[in-house]
């Protein structure tokens, strides 16, 4: 372990002790690097697959009339709708045609992330909304004179045909371009298992970075008929963190009342989001007059690093939170055990943590016929 309590050499904050639940089927590996080079496990689980959405034959139809007939307007909603239209053309020998096509015309982006896929192939961006909401992308575009515009529009699967709808009103002409397209994965018991150990608390956090994530998690949830004990651990112990507004609205929208987001909306600052987040739920203290920090399943004593179970780790918890007062075995036992079976299993995990511990285990004492507590 680089540094005392955690801390990395170059002094990026650790997730020693913490599991992350993973939810994207793209970009998860480096997602998941960076999540296990700051120390975490990571937890797959995809609740998305992402499809070409229709026949690339109708991708194609659609390219080749764009470039017989350029629109004015281009209306780009996501990078990998974007990345996918032009490797699609770049397969049929079309991508200079379509770039050419496309080049002059004006190009509107669904937030910053969408725009550096616009900017990596060369295009020129006239306007992005901040938010990455709908309505602030269609009211930019309203924002021009749209009696003769002829407008390519690259939608996200799960937006609303209002959108275009309006624009067609407004007097313009759209070409809706498919890409692609969001469904459930063809097998969902990695995500099962995700939201079983969402319940069983045995992971921290579950990362979203799109809105179909969310949604399809509960989708999977309500097969299960756990959907509300996985909304009661999102909205308790466990985080459920959000790479942007859009994700983060459609997570409110489906009851995680205090989803985390990041002020910018990228996969790394998404990391350092949650890092944050995490974090907040470290406690330290003092045990037998030696410091010690708690993080996720792991207590740094003094410095070491010290692995717990789960119910170690809850047991230690509670009598943080509770110091300098005490918890009955009674309590304990019902907070962690659910009141099932002999209330002697508190007295043994508190002997193991004891252990764990070394000599500052000595700090975990026994208050005669009431319970537990800490000592400084």
């Amino acid at each position: 372990m680089a540094g005392a309590a955690g801390e990395a050499a170059d002094g990026e904050e650790r997730l020693d002790g913490f599991t992350v639940g993973i939810t994207a089927d793209r970009r998860w590996e480096e997602q998941a690097d960076l999540l296990r080079n700051r120390g975490a496990c990571v937890v797959l689980g995809p609740t998305i697959r992402s499809l070409p959405a229709g026949s690339a034959d109708d991708l194609f139809e659609v390219t080749q009339r764009l470039i017989r007939k350029p629109p004015t307007t281009v209306v780009v909603s996501t990078g990998i709708g974007m990345r996918t239209w032009l490797s699609a053309a770049e397969s049929w020998g079309l991508r200079d045609a379509l770039l050419q096509a496309i080049g002059p015309s004006m190009m509107f982006a669904r937030g910053p992330s969408t725009s550096a896929a616009i900017r990596e192939s060369g295009l020129e961006i006239a306007a992005h909304s901040h938010t990455e909401q709908s309505q602030e992308l269609l009211d930019l575009i309203l924002g021009s004179d749209l009696s003769s515009a002829r407008i390519a529009f690259q939608r996200e699967p799960h937006e609303s045909p209002e959108t275009i709808a309006r624009l067609r009103e407004a007097g313009a002409d759209v070409i809706e371009v498919p890409t692609y397209r969001w469904i459930l994965p063809l097998d969902t018991v990695p995500a099962e298992n995700l939201i079983r150990a969402a319940i069983d608390r045995n992971l921290h956090a579950i990362t979203f970075t799109s809105a179909p994530a969310v949604r399809n998690l509960m989708i999977i949830a309500q097969e299960t008929e756990s959907d509300q004990v996985l909304l009661d651990a999102l909205n308790t112990d466990v985080f459920a963190v959000t790479v942007g507004p859009a994700c983060e609205t459609a997570a409110r929208h489906l009851g995680i009342i205090h989803p985390v987001a990041p002020i910018k909306w990228r996969l790394a600052t998404m990391i350092c989001a949650l890092t944050e987040a995490l974090h907040s739920t470290q406690h330290r203290s003092t045990l037998a007059g030696v410091p010690v920090a708690l993080r996720g399943t792991t207590v740094y004593v003094d410095g070491r690093a010290v692995s717990l179970s789960r119910r170690e780790t809850d047991l230690l918890r509670a009598l943080l939170r509770r110091s300098p007062g005490f918890v009955s075995k009674r309590d304990l036992h019902l907070r962690l055990w659910g009141g099932v079976g002999d209330e002697h299993v508190v007295e043994v995990t508190v002997g193991r943590l004891r252990r764990k511990l070394g000599s500052p285990g000595s700090g975990v004492v026994s208050v005669p016929r009431r319970g537990y507590a800490v000592r400084a």
